[in-house]
């Protein structure tokens, strides 16, 4: 078996780089520069684990001296005097868009450091709010700085090397807010993220349980039952020896062998798994080595040249070739023959090994990595890893795995935050433990409110610790939460197709999950919502993070909404943006907004077909709903399920909204007509188009990808209801919903769909919605005589500042009086 080897290009081309004896300077790009010092001479030209490819094309820049070098390009201004690097003597200016007083860094003075917007952790173990982040590669004040001083090196026929004591390794970004221009450098010498198999973006089972495996078979079969799809099983540390080990032989943390009287077919336990759909890991602690009680001892010791009969155990040490080597091929791929699709590897035994500046950590998820993606291995070429944050560059070995949190308010209120600005740091792909995993107290509401912001989290993964009252199985909760759990859980699947675009999306360099100021950095308020996150192109979502208020029944948020028109796509109320505001929501959903225009495409089309809910087929039935306020496109991208990035062959089916044609007969389609009638609104569906891997040496045909035929369902979330749709001139049946009206229709994929909407009257004014306000003041846990003459007001024809003031003039309770006027102004 083949595993790939990491590519590198790490020597940057000889234009791109000045240097004196003991320093050198290597212009990247025009806002990306490394800045070099070396005690002794020498600099270090090998890859390091952040920086991989440094031979970029060179920028352009201009060298000037002024007693000082200086080095200028349309991004930053450098000066330096050519001495030990000092706050006097090394600065870099972001000169390059938006600037201020602070956009120059000068090394070393913390006083006048940048404003670092952060990056991301290590772990959230024991966790019980917000933590400290380390930096990332976005500042606000325009200048971020990476130290690669300690990480360690790749040599070039794949093993690793220590850096040489005495040198200084830093690379400033000097992209000012330009955000997007900064991670694509980072991504340029980093590295690309991997795609992720299409089956990792469903719903992950996962408790620290001692599962027998016809019950937890049973289990599988009951959440099909109840409609309640999954697509990944993870089994945590009990499937191996824990208990009853031979004496001193350590303890059951580490573990190989199967423990029988679990597990006494793990072969069939495995298999029942993949009929069922899902995928499996098993949970690893690798730190205690192998110990002579474990089934693969004899062949590992004979492997390493220890005597079988010795029992002397083989201590861990990822560093040393011969050990990885065996590692894998003795301990891993017997299992993942047997079944095992990949690895949790659960490393929490620090940052040292036996080889200088080498993490562990680092060299588990690496190589396991790699060695998921060889020739031959279970997941056809897709690597993947699931485990801890090692540090920048970690984004090539996703997923990550954030450990144990404390089961809090405050744990599940920074957890947005937390996601959102790992985006900083190229590192899209958390998977946290939804529900979270030790301690506090049971709490169905923020069992809720977690796994609503799971749906909307890069990875859905239910998980807690060794309790039996720590149960995340929503039949064990009261109707209403499992409710909510439930259509929580069959969200996250019909999302599936949205969100394997978005994977290709991140492949190219954009996260799922992004912090407001991302889309918006020019804006002050996009830095005041680090609770609030854009979830790919389409999406806003502003979770609930507090409980209810009792009176109101419903939670709160205070959100941002930028210019335009927001969507909700459960309520399908309308807002306006660009300004702050209250949202309240019940216990059925989150704010999730979409901008007008915005097309968002969802497996199935209602709650019974469950078979297009499997997270890792592509579905015949779609269902889009589409904002039709203003012009849009979407283009749904799918795949083979084999290769790990940006050179994987896709297949893309383009989807155009316009609301209304213009006289001009061409269309974003560029095709003629279309029997367009100016003044009514038309959705192209363009035939399912394969793309070969932009080198060209992959292919793939889209027949052989995507259905021959798919049925789609289109809901235009609006009041405005057309008076007839056609295709080809044939009427569709169009049905009307809360908010939304719909048709559905049947075509072959390799066709073009046009859809036309004829409108005889204009969109009426909007209006507060009647039914949500009586649905709001109705379940108010207030006195009864006190709502007629409220309901009055709210539903009279006065001014809306006249309703407000009304509002307090008749003693309504602030937070009744805050869900209703949410409502009042949404478009006012």
């Amino acid at each position: 078996m083949r595993r790939p080897v990491l590519p590198t290009r790490p020597v940057a081309d000889p234009r791109a780089v000045l240097s004196g004896e003991h320093w050198r300077i290597s212009v990247l790009t025009e806002g990306l520069v490394r800045l070099e010092w070396s005690e002794h001479g020498g600099f270090e030209d090998r890859a390091s684990t952040f920086a991989l490819n440094r031979q970029l094309p060179v920028p352009d820049f201009e060298v000037r001296e002024n007693g000082m070098l200086e080095i200028v390009t349309s991004q930053f201004r450098l000066a330096y005097d050519r001495q030990p690097f000092s706050p006097q003597g090394l600065s870099v200016q972001a000169t390059g868009g938006w600037t201020n007083h602070r956009s120059t860094w000068r090394y070393g003075d913390d006083e006048l450091a940048p404003v670092n917007l952060g990056g991301t952790a290590r772990t959230l173990d024991e966790a019980d709010g917000a933590i400290p982040l380390e930096d990332g590669i976005l500042a606000a004040s325009g200048v971020a700085v990476l130290d690669d001083s300690r990480s360690f090196l790749f040599t070039d026929d794949g093993g690793i090397g220590s850096r040489e004591p005495g040198r200084t390794d830093l690379y400033v970004f000097a992209y000012n807010r330009d955000y997007d221009g900064a991670l694509a450098a980072f991504h340029a010498v980093s590295g690309a993220t991997p795609l992720l198999p299409r089956w990792t973006l469903g719903n992950w089972w996962s408790r620290y349980h001692d599962y027998h495996q016809d019950e937890y078979l049973a289990l599988m079969d009951r959440f099909a039952a109840e409609d309640l799809p999954f697509s990944v099983a993870v089994i945590d540390m009990d499937w191996h020896r824990v208990h009853d080990l031979p004496p001193g032989q350590g303890t059951g943390w580490t573990g190989y062998s199967w423990e029988r009287g679990l597990f006494p077919d793990p072969a069939g336990f495995l298999a029942g798994l993949h009929e069922r759909g899902l995928h499996t890991t098993l949970n690893l602690h690798p730190a205690d080595g192998v110990r002579s009680f474990e089934d693969a001892y004899p062949a590992m010791a004979e492997r390493l040249g220890v005597d079988p009969a010795s029992g002397t155990p083989i201590p861990f040490d990822i560093t040393a070739p011969a050990f990885a080597e065996a590692y894998f091929d003795v301990l891993h791929h017997p299992l993942e023959d047997a079944g095992v699709d990949f690895w949790w590897v659960d490393w929490q035994q620090g940052h040292f090994s036996r080889v200088r500046d080498v993490d562990p950590l680092w060299m588990l998820n690496h190589l396991h990595y790699l060695d998921s993606a060889r020739d031959g291995g279970p997941l056809r070429g897709r690597g993947l890893t699931f485990s801890r944050y090692a540090g920048p560059g970690s984004h090539r070995y996703p997923i990550g795995f954030s450990g144990d949190s404390i089961i809090t308010w405050d744990s599940l209120r920074f957890q947005p935050e937390f996601t959102a600005t790992a985006a900083n740091i190229g590192y899209g792909w958390w998977s946290h433990d939804i529900g979270g995993h030790i301690a506090g107290v049971r709490d169905d509401e923020l069992t809720t409110r977690w796994v609503q912001l799971g749906v909307f989290s890069p990875i859905l993964r239910l998980h807690s610790t060794n309790n039996p009252f720590l149960l995340k199985e929503p039949w064990n909760y009261p109707a209403e939460t499992r409710t909510a759990i439930s259509d929580a859980l069959r969200l996250r699947h019909r999302l599936v197709p949205y969100l394997h675009t978005m994977n290709h999306r991140a492949s190219a360099g954009t996260a799922l999950v992004r912090p407001m100021y991302h889309l918006h950095p020019g804006r002050d308020e996009a830095y005041a919502v680090p609770h609030q996150f854009a979830f790919g192109s389409e999406l806003l979502v502003a979770p609930i993070t507090s409980p209810r208020d009792p009176l109101t029944r419903c939670g709160a948020v205070t959100a941002w909404l930028p210019p335009g028109r927001w969507t909700d796509i459960a309520s399908g109320q309308v807002y306006d943006g660009d300004r702050f505001l209250m949202l309240y929501r019940d216990l059925d959903s989150i704010p999730v907004l979409l901008a007008d225009g915005g097309i968002l495409p969802l497996a199935g089309i209602s709650t019974s077909d469950t078979d297009q809910l499997d997270a890792a087929a592509l579905p015949t039935a779609l269902e889009v709903l589409i904002a039709p306020g203003d012009t849009g496109a979407f283009d749904l991208v799918e795949d083979d399920g084999t290769g790990s990035g940006p050179d994987t062959p896709t297949v893309v089916t383009g989807l155009v909204w316009e609301p209304s044609v213009a006289d001009d007969p061409s269309s974003t389609s560029g095709q003629p007509d279309l029997d367009a009638q100016p003044g009514s609104g038309r959705l192209v569906i363009f035939p399912a188009e394969a793309h070969a891997s932009p080198d060209g040496t992959r292919t793939v045909q889209a027949a052989d990808v995507v259905p021959a035929e798919r049925t789609w369902t289109l809901t235009w979330l609006s009041d405005h209801r057309p008076s007839a749709v056609t295709v080809a001139g044939d009427p569709l049946d169009v049905r009307d919903g809360v908010h939304r009206f719909s048709v559905t229709v049947t075509a072959p994929t390799d066709r073009t769909l046009v859809l036309h909407l004829t409108f005889d009257d204009p969109a009426p004014d909007p209006v507060p919605d009647r039914d949500a306000l009586l649905g709001r003041l109705a379940g108010a846990q207030w006195e009864n005589d006190a709502k007629p003459p409220v309901w009055e007001l709210i539903t009279s024809n006065r001014p809306t500042a006249a309703k407000l003031a009304g509002l307090q003039a008749l003693g309504v309770p602030a937070a009744l009086q805050g869900s209703l006027t949410e409502l009042l102004t949404a478009r006012d």
